[in-house]
């Protein structure tokens, strides 16, 4: 079929089915049929517009170009002949209620900002951006453990003068946090993550940008680059997510190197996406208020499933070990290495072994594995295990931050930096790029006030002495005469 061909909308709504799957987008038709169960998101979400237009469920949440670079010429059917399309409503959960938007004066710590961010957000994009595995335990852990490590402050000490810059990946960053993976930005905002590079310019702090996001790497890293033509700050990180196949994983590297990409950030906790049933709960709402048949996020199962398939498999399911030597080459001395989503001692150890820079302790929000550690107590844990990985490798982590003390106890205990995702959403969601900026200033001024108040004016004279773990470390079980390491090729 050629690509201009002119297609009546009964045609298309013929293939609605997972062994037939066509779409509109834009008023293109495209065969998606045996692109479902590669999609990132899941082929729920396709099979829901199956045989109709997705554009505005496509939109917000992919950048323009996406689906012709994922699709080849030949499933390119044509367009869509206008005079034989019905007009249908949106989803009421595609817009958010009308409501009093809280002044951003109003907001004094990130938690006002979670509350202002809420008030606006359609149901869907809330339901997506808080939404964390099963019974939010591992989410809970993020939150609450911070608050069971303690500060043991200094007094009589001149704090008038402080310092509170670091290196984080090879970056000179004006403050010890960054912006961390966090997808699909333009759920909050139409800008999306380009508020999060104005952040990251402004306040010369690095952006890890994500796999997903919504906005494309070539627009983010013009974005950073009229900025910097400002204010000369700011940095890009590269977050990978491994494809299926080792050719297509080489082409987003090659791609973030082109782009400018200061370092990589090879996520490795996800070989299948955790169950986020608030996410699915909305789904089901969603599909009830539209009279529409429910469909799972995964879909149904292919009737004939191939060796390849894999529930839940939105990325690699077979990354492993040996496959980050070669991801290191085709890296070669672009920047600096980490890998996000260690939550065991041995791992540390293991990616410590092999040469690379920064290991990165996370939880991925707690959306992956549930009843999974806090970053924090796998941070205690390799302290107690094999405590010389943090003078051996930079060691970055994030889950659960909602105030600087939580970054100060974070450093205290021998990490270099850390991130920061659901605030940096909500902020934008809320008020846009000045959320960004916002969010973090009231981290900036809670840092600089923390850090007088503890005693010190330089991040470099922070140490284990400053805190009093003795809390959380009574929850870390291990019997360390028997604690043997896993080489990675067992």
């Amino acid at each position: 079929m050629s690509p201009t061909a002119l297609l009546g909308a009964d045609e298309v709504a013929q293939h609605n089915t997972r062994e037939s799957c066509w779409v509109v987008i834009e008023g293109c038709v495209y065969d998606v049929t045996e692109f479902l169960d590669r999609h990132p998101g899941g082929a729920g979400i396709i099979l829901r517009y199956a045989g109709k237009d997705a554009t505005q469920e496509y939109n917000p949440i992919h950048p323009p170009g996406t689906i012709e670079k994922e699709l080849p010429q030949h499933k390119h059917l044509g367009r869509i002949d206008p005079s034989t399309i019905q007009v249908t409503t949106a989803s009421s959960t595609n817009t958010p209620d009308k409501v009093d938007v809280i002044p951003i004066e109003s907001c004094i710590n990130l938690n006002d900002i979670e509350i202002a961010a809420k008030r606006v957000l359609p149901r869907r994009a809330w339901a997506y951006f808080s939404s964390a595995a099963e019974d939010l335990h591992s989410l809970r852990y993020n939150l609450d453990d911070w608050s069971r490590v303690l500060f043991r402050p200094r007094i009589l000490k001149d704090v008038k003068r402080v310092n509170m810059q670091r290196t984080i990946l090879g970056f000179e960053s004006n403050l010890p946090f960054f912006i961390a993976p966090a997808a699909m930005a333009r759920l909050g905002h139409s800008d999306g993550e380009l508020c999060l590079v104005r952040g990251s310019a402004r306040y010369n702090i690095p952006y890890c940008s994500s796999n997903a996001s919504s906005v494309s790497h070539e627009e983010l890293s013009q974005c950073l680059r009229q900025e910097q033509q400002e204010r000369q700050g700011g940095c890009l990180f590269f977050q990978l997510y491994a494809r299926r196949t080792k050719e297509d994983t080489i082409e987003q590297l090659r791609r973030a190197k082109t782009l400018g990409f200061k370092a990589l950030v090879i996520t490795v906790d996800t070989p299948v996406v955790g169950i986020r049933e608030d996410d699915d709960r909305n789904r089901m709402r969603e599909a009830a208020e539209n009279n529409e048949p429910y469909v799972p996020m995964w879909g149904p199962p292919p009737t004939e499933q191939s060796e390849d398939y894999v529930f839940r498999g939105a990325h690699s399911s077979s990354l492993n070990w040996d496959d980050l030597q070669w991801i290191k080459e085709e890296w070669a001395n672009t920047g600096p290495i980490s890998i996000k989503g260690i939550l065991t001692a041995e791992d540390a150890k293991i990616a410590c072994d092999m040469g690379l820079e920064s290991i990165y302790l996370s939880n991925h929000g707690g959306r992956q594995l549930e009843s999974s550690p806090s970053a924090l107590r796998t941070l205690l844990e390799i302290r107690q295990v094999y405590p010389e990985v943090l003078s051996k490798c930079e060691v970055l982590l994030d889950g659960g931050v909602r105030r600087s003390r939580d970054i100060l106890k974070a450093l205290c205990l021998g990490a270099r930096a850390v991130g920061l995702g659901r605030p940096f959403l909500y902020g934008l969601s809320a008020y846009g790029t000045e959320g960004v900026y916002k969010v973090i200033q009231m981290l900036s001024e809670e840092l600089e006030t923390s850090m007088r108040l503890l005693g010190v004016t330089s991040l470099d004279q922070l140490s284990s002495r400053f805190v009093n773990t003795r809390d959380l470390d009574m929850s870390i079980s291990l019997d360390l005469a028997d604690f043997n390491l896993a080489r990675a090729k067992l």
